[in-house]
């Protein structure tokens, strides 16, 4: 069976043989292709047949996720079987940017005269015939709690931080003839994927895609950027390949032990600190700046509260980090010096005239900083608030001595060697008890 979509067919062709087709159709029918699913999908891109409750896409950066998340939706929107619909994503932003307004999102793949009405404050979409889609963040699983849907899109499921989000989006498919969902996603082995991909009872269907399936329809310079980044790497095969990966030999961390120590929310921090791992450069081969908010407790435990990486200009890291830093109300900032120190200092200097920085400086190779924090990992002493995706995706695939040191595991490091390894050598530093008492994280 040829895998390419009707339109790569065609594009295949000889141009006079082309123009000889376009030309059989009417102007009406032109414009129709435009908009009709079955010319532009590939055919891992069709709705399956069957009586399956779950179809799970996993594909690589690229495939075409995205675009076929919303041609679901539109389809059972247009064929009545949708008037419910749930729109879910690993934050607000990803389901508002990607999902609905995204170049390949829901309002895009509507035609003209059936253009749905999309409402932010309401977080509602309403389509032509009155089926409404509303969005929800799974950052914030409780608000999936009460409302019942007979359609969803879940989109990056691989990525949500909390588990419970996925539980509650599945318990409110529960109303229509026969409530369904479509899952889109980077595979990663989480436990809901692997629970997903060993179902065998039919109630699953997987359909699993790598990132040049869609090449054609992606820009040269992301091609390049994917394979000089992820090719011939282990983390290209779940990137580009849509590859579930097992835990590395020789790595200082393993997916068991972090879900082991997995918490869903921290009791009350008695420190919290940023740290930053800044990135030497900035420009399309730069790596990522690392930002990590971590804290301890009361009773000497380690809490991973958040992962704010980005890649970007100093500006936009110092931006960020300081505001990780009254996000979480934290009592000081840690950066590496060894990558410029007074333009770390400064960076942050600028954003903040009075914030308080510590620089320190890597007088040890990397394993030998890091397997004390594996160390105390692998005692209990450590514990991640939900999933922290790609920080973990670094941890448990990085080696040392034989693959280069990531960025975020670098301010991870900083992080906790701060809170829990040179900040036990002398008495924390005095937080005004305003800021304890709003701190978001304390729950008592």
């Amino acid at each position: 069976m040829d895998d390419r979509s009707i339109a790569e067919q065609l594009a295949s062709l000889p141009e006079s043989d082309r123009q000889q087709i376009v030309e059989s159709l009417t102007t009406e029918q032109q414009e129709a292709m435009l908009y009709d699913w079955s010319v532009w999908r590939r055919p891992k891109q069709t709705t399956p047949q069957g009586d399956w409750r779950k179809w799970l896409i996993l594909a690589g950066r690229g495939f075409g996720k995205t675009r076929t998340g919303a041609e679901f939706i539109r389809e059972q929107v247009v064929s009545g079987n949708a008037k419910f619909i749930a729109l879910v994503g690993a934050t607000a932003a990803d389901v508002r940017d990607t999902m609905i307004e995204g170049q390949s999102g829901i309002l895009s793949v509507f035609p003209p005269g059936q253009r749905p009405q999309y409402e932010p404050s309401k977080r509602r979409v309403t389509f032509h015939n009155g089926a409404i889609a509303t969005a929800y963040s799974a950052d914030e699983p409780d608000r999936l709690r009460g409302p019942n849907h007979d359609t969803a899109w879940a989109d990056e499921l691989a990525a949500w931080r909390y588990a419970d989000a996925w539980d509650q989006l599945t318990l409110g498919l529960r109303i229509g003839t026969h409530p369904r969902v479509v899952v889109t996603t980077t595979p990663r082995p989480v436990p809901v994927i692997k629970q997903l991909v060993e179902t065998d009872d039919g109630s699953v269907i997987v359909t699993r895609g790598s990132t040049f399936e869609n090449i054609s329809n992606l820009a040269p310079s992301f091609v390049s950027e994917m394979m000089r980044r992820y090719e011939g790497t282990t983390l290209g095969r779940q990137e580009l390949h849509a590859e579930i990966l097992d835990d590395v030999e020789g790595a200082l961390w393993n997916r068991t032990m972090l879900d082991t120590l997995r918490v869903h929310k921290p009791p009350t921090m008695k420190r919290i600190v940023v740290a930053i791992d800044p990135a030497a450069s900035n420009n399309s081969t730069s790596n990522e700046t690392g930002i990590v908010v971590a804290g301890i407790s009361t009773d000497g435990i380690g809490y991973v509260l958040d992962d704010k990486t980005l890649k970007g200009s100093p500006n936009d890291w110092g931006v960020a980090a300081l505001a990780a830093f009254n996000q979480y109300q934290a009592d000081r900032i840690v950066a590496e010096a060894n990558q410029g120190g007074d333009m770390v200092a400064h960076t942050l200097r600028t954003v903040d005239r009075n914030a308080p920085i510590k620089l320190v400086r890597a007088s040890r190779g990397k394993r030998t900083r890091a397997e004390p924090i594996a160390a105390l990992y692998e005692q209990g002493r450590i514990h991640h608030v939900g999933f922290l995706t790609q920080l973990e995706d670094q941890m448990c695939g990085w080696v040392p001595d034989i693959t280069a040191s990531p960025d975020r595991v670098d301010a991870l490091v900083w992080a906790l060697t701060e809170l829990m390894i040179e900040g036990a050598k002398q008495p924390p530093p005095i937080v005004p008890v305003s800021l304890v008492q709003s701190s978001p994280w304390n729950l008592s």
